[in-house]
């Protein structure tokens, strides 16, 4: 696999690389980020290996990721076209202001129009709600953002960090009025945080949309930097940030790390190959601070597991998953076929029905 195997992004005709380039780094404002020039060397290594996916948002660094990506397509006129970009809406930028931000429509074309300016384009290729704001009428976000669309300055609609209920809600709506449909999700999925299987990644695939994992690494934790033998601090800017793992993370580190020697290859390679590998992904999102840990993330793309190999990371870092997600994996398929083998699965005999030949 190479960064120019595109994929179709959901139920519409817009490809993407398999890996995004994620820029919340881009940017050293914040102490922990990318200076501009190793931002622009990072872009310009991804777009070189034939990636033509990225990813930014309105808050990011305060505006100057948008900022950044604008001042490097801007010096390169002809570009901007051969590349899809998305930036996210929902981040309030002016204190006290309380339409600076969120899913109004006031909000949503201030901040469009903003977002626009720093990129120096006049359109963006997805635009993404970044979080939920249950008091806002979904019509109100729905209809701001098709009326964009309509005006040409959005190709496509995506939702981030949305719950499962709001977004099928958010679909079916626009679906029935004929408004720009939501053609993916980005949500926080890794080998530590699997819990979006019991909802979010199954709706997406009954309804037709893309899934973007971000934070495939979790925070650097699968990064091979961490293991429980490790002592003392590990060496990561952002450890400050984040804090460190958990005794229940560390088994999956473990894991992580001893398949990863087995394949030979990095802790951080085989963890972004298997999110790859999941069932509904389309893109991962990938950062990186410097030139050399996007190169070396991107070695993903050339590492297959072996059957087993994934067995062992799906067995250790099963999730336990909300109700009714479990039951319904586990009890439906038996009470529903009683043991028959139907499309290749084999279902679980009901004992209740074993237990006795009486059929009332």
């Amino acid at each position: 696999m190479s960064l120019d195997s595109y994929r179709t992004l959901g139920r519409s005709g817009l490809r993407v690389s398999p890996f995004t380039l994620g820029t919340m780094t881009f940017g050293d404002d914040l102490g922990w980020g990318s200076s501009p020039e190793e931002s622009a060397n990072i872009l310009a290594a991804y777009l070189d290996r034939g990636g033509n996916s990225v990813d930014t948002a309105n808050i990011y660094t305060n505006g100057h990721s948008e900022k950044i990506i604008g001042d490097y397509f801007a010096a390169r006129p002809g570009r901007r076209d051969r590349v899809v970009i998305g930036t996210k809406f929902f981040g309030n930028l002016y204190e006290n202001d309380p339409n600076g931000g969120g899913p109004g429509r006031k909000a949503i074309v201030q901040q469009l129009e903003n977002s626009l300016r720093r990129l120096q384009t006049d359109y963006v290729d997805i635009y993404w709600l970044h979080n939920f704001d249950p008091s806002t009428p979904v019509e109100e976000t729905l209809r701001a953002l098709d009326d964009q669309v309509c005006a040409g300055k959005i190709r496509y609609v995506g939702f981030s960090d949305v719950p499962a209920w709001a977004t099928a809600e958010a679909a079916t709506i626009a679906r029935l009025r004929g408004w720009s449909p939501i053609v993916a999700l980005q949500l926080q999925y890794s080998l530590l945080e699997r819990t979006s299987e019991g909802e979010l990644i199954p709706m997406a695939q009954s309804m037709g949309m893309g899934v973007l994992p971000w934070s495939p690494l979790h925070s650097g934790f699968l990064s091979g930097k961490y293991s429980s033998s490790t002592t003392g601090p590990v060496d990561t800017t952002r450890a400050g940030l984040v804090g460190g793992p958990s005794e229940s993370d560390y088994v999956v580190i473990d894991a992580l790390n001893a398949v990863a020697q087995e394949a030979g290859d990095t802790s951080a390679a085989v963890a972004l190959a298997w999110v790859l590998g999941r069932p509904g992904i389309t893109s991962a999102l990938l950062g990186a601070r410097r030139l050399d840990q996007l190169e070396a993330n991107l070695h993903a793309l050339e590492v297959t597991l072996a059957d087993t190999q994934r067995a062992t990371l799906d067995e250790v870092s099963a999730p336990k998953l909300n109700f009714p997600a479990d039951n319904n994996k586990t009890l439906a398929p038996t009470l529903q076929f009683a043991g028959a083998t139907i499309d290749g699965h084999t279902t679980r005999a009901n004992p209740s029905l074993r237990a006795s030949t009486t059929r009332y």
